[in-house]
């Protein structure tokens, strides 16, 4: 259940590999690629779930999510980029998932979707686009546990990083760093060998990489390799 705590956070760079750029034919040994030793693991398993309503793509949903939870023991961050996550994002938590984010611009109420995710055992996380202000939600940021920032038009993955968005992730490592804010800063679009070290730069906690992943001939050393990438920033941003 919650804890008052920073959740899950770690001394060290946390890699999220997105199933978005994963085999679907294939999604369990997919998702078995990146459960490595302990250390060199995956963090979290990122799970984008998108409706073709808020976003134009269509994905999966929370069947295929609970096949999901059962296949792994990673901890499951589900991206909910879906119309009404008032009504369906309670489920995601009820079923297991470690951490679930709704979308600030199509939550109607997102404090009280912050309280009935975390009511139902989950960490509540807080998506913002990029052409988003991070400023007229910080208050409801109180609320999470989680603010996942994106790097990319949500939607697709394959995209180009946009940089620009760091200022909002540097925004909230002060926040957190001064005690303002509880959460870890997300960041999902575009992360790669190249752009994970002006994130990591920026103080973000948990690196969202898809194709830079999945498209590795190892899976599981990408993820070390992205982590090492990271680290020197990483530790910089916190000193």
């Amino acid at each position: 259940m919650h804890s008052s705590k920073l959740p899950h956070v770690s001394n060290q760079p946390m890699i999220a590999p997105s199933i978005l750029s994963a085999d679907f034919a294939r999604l369990a040994d997919e998702i078995a690629a990146v459960n490595g030793e302990p250390g060199k693991r995956a963090d979290w398993l990122h799970v984008d779930v998108m409706d073709a309503h808020f976003v134009p793509n269509l994905t999966l949903g929370l069947p295929v999510v609970e096949s999901i939870l059962k296949a792994t023991d990673i901890p499951v961050d589900c991206h909910l980029m879906i119309e009404d996550p008032d009504r369906w994002a309670v489920g995601y938590a009820e079923a297991g998932a470690y951490n679930v984010t709704v979308h600030v611009e199509a939550a109607k109420d997102p404090i009280a979707i912050a309280k009935d995710l975390r009511a139902a055992g989950a960490k509540a996380g807080l998506s913002i686009k990029p052409g988003t202000p991070l400023d007229p939600y910080l208050d409801v940021l109180k609320h999470y546990d989680t603010l996942l920032v994106m790097s990319v038009e949500p939607g697709f993955g394959g995209q180009k990083f946009m940089a620009d968005v760091l200022d909002k992730a540097r925004k909230a490592r002060e926040l957190v760093d001064t005690g303002h804010l509880k959460l870890v800063v997300e960041i999902d679009g575009g992360i790669n060998a190249d752009t994970i070290e002006q994130a990591a730069e920026a103080g973000v906690d948990c690196f969202v990489a898809g194709s830079a992943v999945y498209n590795a001939d190892d899976p599981a050393k990408a993820v070390e390799a992205l982590r090492a990438k990271a680290a020197p920033n990483f530790a910089h941003a916190r000193r």
